[in-house]
């Protein structure tokens, strides 16, 4: 018998994909889905089911092993936060039209506000235009139901399909009741039918048919019909919500005394929504009020401008998250009733975010700003971002597009004759995920400029998950590596070394070195390779500890606190001096070499 468990959203999905017998899952980290593959792995090693999980590469070729999976006939599925949806939208898109065989579910975790991604983009929206089904779950243990409905969904209809969390499910915590979990018996049968897996554009018009087709089926399926919460209310004026925003009406219609008021309906399947549904609403109702993140969904299937209340009419914004302060105000002024008085949020104090102390990549840009100071700094996505904060990133689009971006800068200047020094930065993660093909075509094109990558020996940002480089995966299986330096020189690459940043004066002369190869004589490669310093899965050698003290000869003058930010460092205002926190520092020693006063000295030397 089960028992209950206090699970994070994501892990409540990790469990809900290992009790519905689901036999491969892959994925690429990003918050706030990361913890999905590594709550599967948990759960595969806790109860000794044989499946098939990896970190994979990047998003579209999780996708693509977990589609070929279900196209076997067994269940499947892929995680990824929302922009990592962009990245897989290519077989996405092309899935829909195939099918599957067996159930495949897509989980895109969504990131309203946003807390940690580019945009605050909406999946339901990449799915609308792919043709295929979304789930909108309101919280960790709908979630994990929901896990088993898309599957059953997918199977009925043998079609992709998409459970859409959003960061309020994927790190809420949840006192859930898990579903029992049993070996899956299914076995992998692939069977080949040409015309259907392997479509030439005649074909796939007949299948985009059949797939209209199943989407007419799939707006009449009880299973995720809307569902009315308060049943028995008559009212001319009806609330529609789903996701989060469903979970905080249901709280607010209590906190309002408006239960027995307004009916409240809960749609888990907004794409596509159910036909009967949209006619009874136009039906009973006069005034409907839809409550969704983050883009109007729903209220675009409903389609009346007259009663619809919702994003597109303007009476719910169409940035940021619906918070429950806001769904309150919402609903009261939709009801005609006063709400409770609004909070100003606090205003000031805090730090910024900055690098960790010991941040190896604070001393990799540090030497980049001493080799190139008139440069252009392209960077990319990951914790480096915050290179920022000490001048040594100008661009941040997205995975991988620094390489691009460098050679698309370098090609600029070079039209107007003066090419300044371009030194571009991106994660060792990252670059093995969408660096590797504008790497090459840089040097086909002979864009000179210099590449940082950011060895760290983890994907650092999202929870220290492994790199192709490390030879170890999922719940710590052994893989294979991939050697970085041969796969650089491979890509065409004439000038690639390899340096520790913490030694900042020979990583400075490697950066300058690497800079004027870069003017000259094409792209340059510097692989920065130290150990992120709060990673606790890395076990090989680290850098020695080298405690620090500020002498006497300290003058205040804040080049250490400015120019290379270490949280460590800390100015006193009663003595006009910078002063070591011990309880922060992490003994790295390189801010030994970034006094221009050498005040700042390693103890007992």
């Amino acid at each position: 018998m089960s028992e209950r468990k206090l699970l994070l959203g994501n892990d409540a999905m990790a469990h809900g994909l290992v009790e519905s017998g689901c036999s491969v899952v892959a994925s690429y980290p990003g918050t706030p889905a990361s913890e999905i593959l590594s709550g599967v792995a948990l759960w595969r090693e806790r109860y000794g089911v044989p499946m098939h999980v990896e970190w994979a590469v990047n998003e579209k070729v999780a996708f693509e092993i977990a589609y070929a999976a279900a196209q076997s006939g067994l269940r499947a599925a892929t995680a990824m936060k929302q922009v990592g949806l962009n990245v897989a939208s290519d077989p996405f898109m092309s899935a829909a039209y195939l099918g599957v065989t067996g159930g495949f579910v897509v989980i895109s975790a969504d990131d309203p506000g946003p807390h940690s991604s580019q945009t605050e983009q909406d999946s339901r929206l990449t799915a609308m235009s792919a043709k295929v089904p979304v789930l909108d779950p309101d919280s960790p243990d709908q979630a994990r139901e929901l896990i088993a409905a898309g599957f059953e969904l997918s199977e009925a209809f043998r079609v992709p399909v998409m459970l859409r969390p959003t960061t309020r499910v994927c790190h809420a915590n949840q006192d859930i009741l898990p579903g029992p979990v049993a070996p899956s018996e299914r076995t992998a049968a692939f069977v080949k039918d040409p015309a259907r897996w392997a479509a030439t554009p005649v074909f796939r018009h007949k299948l985009h048919l059949e797939l209209e087709e199943k989407l007419a089926g799939i707006a009449a399926w009880e299973p995720t019909a809307p569902r009315l919460l308060n049943p028995g209310v008559s009212s001319r004026k009806a609330l529609v919500a789903s996701g989060v925003a469903a979970a905080h009406a249901r709280e607010v219609l209590a906190d309002l005394g408006l239960r027995d008021v307004l009916p409240l309906w809960q749609v888990v399947q907004p794409y596509p929504l159910h036909t009967a549904f949209v006619e009874r609403l136009l039906a009973d109702y006069d005034e409907i009020l839809v409550l969704e993140e983050t883009t109007g969904v729903m209220e675009l299937q409903l389609a009346d401008r007259h009663r619809v209340k919702g994003k597109r009419s303007g009476f719910v914004p169409e940035v940021g998250e619906l918070s429950p302060e806001l769904v309150e105000r919402l609903v009261a002024a939709f009801a005609g009733i006063p709400a409770a008085p609004s909070v100003a949020p606090p205003t000031g104090g805090g730090r910024r975010p900055t690098l960790c102390p010991g941040c190896p990549h604070r001393a990799s840009f540090y030497a980049i700003k001493r080799a190139a100071p008139k440069g252009i700094y392209p960077s990319d996505i990951g914790c480096y971002t915050l290179g920022l904060n000490l001048g040594g990133v100008d661009t941040v689009l997205c995975m991988g597009a620094v390489v691009s971006q460098a050679a698309g800068f370098y090609h600029a200047y070079k039209l107007s004759g003066q090419v300044p020094d371009i030194v571009a930065t991106i994660g060792d993660s990252t670059f093995f995920h969408a660096g590797i093909p504008p790497l090459i075509d840089a040097v086909v094109q002979d864009a000179r400029f210099v590449l940082v990558i950011l060895d760290n020996a983890t994907t650092a940002m999202t929870g220290n998950q492994p790199t192709p480089a490390l030879g170890w995966g999922a719940g710590g299986v052994p893989t294979a590596t991939v050697d970085m330096e041969g796969l650089v020189k491979a890509c065409g690459v004439r000038f690639c070394r390899s340096g520790e940043p913490g030694n900042l004066p020979a990583f400075t002369a490697l950066m300058k070195e690497a800079v004027a190869f870069a003017r000259t004589d094409g792209l340059a490669v510097v692989i920065a390779r130290q150990p992120c310093v709060v990673d606790r899965t890395y076990t090989g050698e680290r850098p020695p500890k080298r405690a620090v003290r500020v002498s006497d000869a300290c003058n205040g003058c804040r080049f250490c606190t400015t120019q290379f930010e270490c949280p460590a460092l800390v100015y006193d205002e009663e003595t006009k001096r910078v002063v070591v926190d011990t309880l922060v520092c992490s003994k790295c020693g390189v801010c030994v070499d970034v006094c221009p006063r050498l005040a700042i000295e390693e103890v007992g030397k």
